[in-house]
């Protein structure tokens, strides 16, 4: 029996140099660069975008000839004359002037002193009162009237209108009103008026009044007295003057 022993340095049989090799050989590419697929089709690429932008161009810039024919046929304007209506401005005329007022003054200054009547509580009811008539008119005159202008009536002259008689005169004519009397009505009428250049008493007014009669019965005593006219620089002139009369019961018991 052979026995074979492995040395170094044996081949194995079959591995011998002269053996050979199955392995196939590795494939190495080689490329041509004038035929580059990548690089024709990008140089092709953007030679067709620059023709197509020019072609664009030269399409727009290209004047457009139209072969069509057509007549346009304007209608005949028709011509509105306006004619220029001139405006007329109305004037306004201004409003008169107001007439200006003529204020009466009131003057509480010329004022007699006050008259009071006691007149008795106990006066029988029944009685009626007696009423003076009034002045009979002045006779007519042969004289030829003169047509005077309203005088100017003074507050204040240099001569005061006197009351003919004094204050008994007007306490005389004095009727206590018989409503008065019955209300028990008591207080002062204060009357207003006018002594004429003449001293007749003119336009009486009652500045305050208590009523029920004792107005009346003021004014219609006023009425008849008479005056001495005031004057100023020696000359009647009409003045305004007031009388303050007070109008007082008096019990039965009181002298």
């Amino acid at each position: 029996m052979n026995t074979q022993s492995n040395r170094p340095g044996d081949r194995a049989p079959g591995t011998g140099p002269s053996a050979p090799s199955t392995r196939p050989h590795a494939l190495v590419p080689h490329k041509n660069p004038r035929v580059d697929i990548k690089r024709s089709y990008r140089l092709t690429f953007e030679i067709g975008m620059v023709l197509a932008l020019l072609t664009m161009i030269g399409l727009i810039r290209a004047p457009l000839k139209d072969t069509s024919e057509f007549e346009v046929v304007l209608a005949e304007q028709e011509i509105v004359e306006i004619e220029e209506i001139q405006q007329t401005r109305q004037e306004i005329k201004p409003p008169p002037p107001p007439r200006p007022r003529v204020l009466q003054v009131v003057s509480d200054d010329v004022i007699l002193d006050d008259i009071e009547l006691d007149l008795d509580a106990g006066f029988d009811m029944n009685e009626a009162p007696e009423y003076l008539p009034p002045p009979p008119p002045a006779p007519p005159s042969d004289e030829p009237v003169e047509e005077e202008e309203e005088a100017e009536i003074f507050v204040a002259v240099e001569e005061m209108p006197e009351l003919i008689g004094g204050l008994a005169s007007v306490q005389e004519c004095i009727r206590y009103p018989e409503i008065a009397r019955k209300a028990g009505v008591e207080g002062r009428v204060i009357v207003q008026f006018v002594v004429n250049q003449d001293g007749r008493v003119t336009d009486p007014i009652v500045l305050k009044g208590i009523g029920a009669g004792a107005d009346e019965e003021a004014v219609r005593c006023v009425l008849q007295a008479r005056f001495k006219p005031g004057k100023q620089r020696g000359k009647p002139v009409r003045v305004k003057f007031s009388i303050p009369i007070t109008f007082k019961l008096r019990d039965a018991g009181t002298q």
